[in-house]
């Protein structure tokens, strides 16, 4: 009747996998970054109500730390790769360094704000 929804991490090691970010994203005057995040992924709705609002993106704002990782998802760094470089650029401040980054790309992963290129959707 239900089914075991599966893990689609299974078998894989998470530091070996190469984020790719799914939007674009802007630099606030502080230098960090917010995250463009489509208000409408529906046309219908997106047209119907789009020109009723603001802005066609609802803005996600990452801190420091969130900055230096989205600028360093490029598609061809993988996470242990990642993870070295924000070692290396916040040291102490970031200690332990890939339990942090892993739960933090979990987060993104999960709102749809990256995808993995080892992962195939479906």
């Amino acid at each position: 009747m239900f089914k075991k929804k599966k893990n689609k991490f299974e078998n894989l090691n998470y530091l070996e996998l190469t984020p790719i970010a799914n939007y674009n994203y802007e630099k606030n005057e502080k230098g960090l970054i917010n995250v463009l995040v489509p208000r409408f992924t529906d046309k219908i709705f997106g047209k119907i109500l789009q020109p009723r609002l603001k802005s066609k993106y609802i803005k996600a704002n990452l801190d420091e730390i969130g900055t230096a990782t989205w600028l360093l998802i490029n598609g061809s760094k993988n996470v242990h790769q990642i993870a070295n470089d924000l070692s290396k650029q916040f040291g102490e401040k970031i200690h332990p360094v890939n339990e942090r980054l892993t739960q933090f790309l979990t987060q993104l992963y999960q709102a749809g704000f990256i995808s993995f290129a080892e992962i195939k959707k479906g």
